[in-house]
């Protein structure tokens, strides 16, 4: 390898490792300053906006206790390309689900999921509701 292409191969490899490191910079500091409940808001949105939609159905819902962060939970699964995931989304501030969800449990529901990460799911956000009697 001759000098001049080492220079250009040097160069290019500092170029790369200082746009990864602005890009780095620029998604550490969007996320700086936003709360948990913000974070998880712009999240279910997300899944709303590009997710697909699954038959799920709800198993349970708890009412965690303030030590553990979370609120009121709803646990549900549902099944996408033969496997089945089980999940819980924190409903606290969608208060319509949040006042039904005792009576919940056994219904079918839809689930909207990520197609790259299905594991990445909701059962309703502040746009949409996946169970019919609510939203």
């Amino acid at each position: 390898m001759s000098p001049g292409e080492r220079l250009t191969l040097g160069l290019a490899a500092v170029a790369t490792a200082a746009g990864l490191a602005a890009w780095l910079v620029a998604r550490a500091r969007g996320r700086r300053g936003k709360s948990p409940e913000e974070i998880e808001r712009q999240r279910c949105l997300d899944v709303h906006h590009r997710g697909r939609i699954a038959m799920g159905h709800v198993v349970d819902f708890v009412d965690a206790d303030s030590s553990s962060g979370h609120g009121r939970l709803i646990l549900y699964h549902y099944e996408v390309g033969g496997v089945t995931y089980e999940a819980a989304q924190d409903i606290s501030a969608l208060t319509s689900l949040a006042a039904a969800a005792h009576g919940l449990a056994g219904q079918i529901a839809s689930v909207k999921y990520d197609p790259k990460h299905p594991t990445n799911s909701i059962i309703a956000c502040e746009e949409w509701c996946g169970i019919k009697t609510i939203g």
